[in-house]
């Protein structure tokens, strides 16, 4: 411990900052910093969702692509049982390059919540 703590007295690790000017309409601009060491700092829109989970689905060998909406439930609307409900979770977690808990993921079980969680999912891209 006491180790640790006087490596971590002489380490230092620059962070890259950037200073934007935004002017609002009207108003005085104000300034604004941002840390460069996120890679996630890119998220993407609830539209862009919407359009990839629709599209995991509808390239589902079991699944009749028209029958595919932002509300429909895989095993009611889509005739799917549990197992193909996991392929499905473990498809958007490979498209969105995110990895959704197994307690999460049981609770999914229509596009609609699909697209809620990746939506609110800080990581997804």
């Amino acid at each position: 411990m006491a180790l640790r703590a006087a490596v971590l007295r002489h380490v230092r690790i620059p962070i890259q900052t950037l200073t934007l000017t935004r002017r609002t309409i009207g108003g005085p601009s104000s300034t604004t910093l941002l840390r460069w060491m996120s890679s996630h700092d890119d998220h993407i829109t609830k539209e862009e969702v919407i359009e990839r989970v629709l599209s995991v689905v509808k390239s589902f060998p079991k699944v009749d692509p028209s029958k595919v909406s932002p509300d429909v439930h895989f095993q009611k609307d889509l005739g799917l049982d549990s197992l193909d409900n996991v392929e499905i979770v473990m498809a958007l977690e490979e498209e969105f390059k995110l990895e959704i808990p197994d307690l999460e993921a049981d609770k999914i079980d229509s596009t609609h919540l699909a697209i809620e969680f990746i939506a609110k999912h800080p990581m997804a891209s």
